[in-house]
């Protein structure tokens, strides 16, 4: 497993990650979590993503006791969680990054995982109602409470994570260290584009999610949705028009022949080619059996195949 450093803080994370959304508790129970978990953790990932919103905190839940079970030492792993959307009614609880939400948020989340801290937390999504000085000062002070370690963004603007870190700077507080955007083959424009001066001006970091666009890029897509995959669950119809395509389809058919050719699956291809880039920090991968877990972590041995003329051929067929 390879380490690299969150942004310009001192931290390491796995360059493969492991994450919950999607497959904790709608798809995968107690054991499952724990053995899936497990198997993630020999490969050497060390950070496990959360957030509060993911299946109404039942997901902090059951993650918070796969770590109990699985009895792991505190220093061994890097756990995250999330907050904007809420899971509470009431005025001040929903949709935003109020004071308020994020001290109460806090503390909930904790509750749920068993944990003293988390050592990210994230504004899950920018708040057009709410001042980002607002949303700084109170980040700074959950850090500075303990109960994170370091604060960051996720799918916020350019503009946004650059106005909240000179806020930050120009009062001495905790920086935003990190930003979680989509990033796979189909979802490029954020991590390349719009955050590319973020990295040397600021320090951002990434730790980037869905590298196989919802599952598009596993391939399993190309004859329809199958009833047990993601296409298929209550709530997630928006991902289907994405999902069947066929544009998308035809890319992911000729991506596939780039794979054979390289002795990997479609999967590992395009894990593989987001950790290459050297400005993400860590690939957050999920799965709902195990053996997805050993085949995702398995791309660890790709990223070295994806020289110069490898990626040429990914580029030919993405352009």
């Amino acid at each position: 497993m390879e380490y690299r450093r969150l942004g310009n803080s001192g931290l390491k994370l796995s360059v493969l990650s492991f994450g919950s959304w999607v497959t904790f508790h709608n798809q995968v129970g107690d054991e499952l979590a724990r053995e899936s978990m497990q198997a993630a953790f020999e490969y050497g990932v060390n950070f496990f993503d959360n957030a509060e919103v993911y299946a109404g905190g039942e997901s902090e839940r059951l993650m918070g006791r796969a770590v109990k079970d699985l009895g792991w030492d505190r220093q061994d792993y890097v756990i995250s969680t999330k907050f904007f959307w809420g899971i509470r009614p009431g005025a001040n609880m929903r949709n935003t990054l109020n004071r308020k939400y994020l001290f109460q948020a806090m503390d909930g989340s904790l509750e749920r995982l068993g944990l003293d801290f988390v050592d990210l937390v994230f504004a899950h999504r920018a708040d057009p109602e709410t001042s980002i000085e607002e949303t700084v000062f109170a980040m700074h002070d959950i850090v500075s409470s303990g109960k994170a370690l370091y604060w960051g963004t996720s799918e916020w603007p350019a503009d946004d994570i650059r106005a909240a870190w000179e806020i930050a700077d120009r009062h001495h507080l905790h920086k935003p260290q990190m930003e979680q955007p989509e990033y796979n083959l189909f979802n490029r424009r954020k991590v390349e584009e719009e955050y590319s001066r973020l990295y040397t001006e600021i320090g951002l970091g990434t730790t980037t999610w869905s590298p196989l666009a919802s599952g598009l890029l596993t391939g399993k897509y190309l004859d329809g949705i199958p009833e047990d995959s993601r296409g298929a669950l209550p709530g997630y119809e928006w991902l289907r028009d994405a999902l069947t395509d066929e544009e998308s389809l035809d890319k992911v058919r000729r991506l596939k022949k780039v794979s054979e050719d390289l002795e990997c699956t479609l999967a590992q291809l395009s894990i593989a080619w987001c950790a290459v880039n050297p400005n993400v920090t860590t690939v957050i991968t999920g799965a709902s059996r195990v053996e997805q877990v050993h085949e995702n972590l398995a791309a660890l041995d790709v990223i070295d195949r994806l020289d110069a003329g490898a990626l040429a051929r990914i580029e030919e067929v993405m352009s």
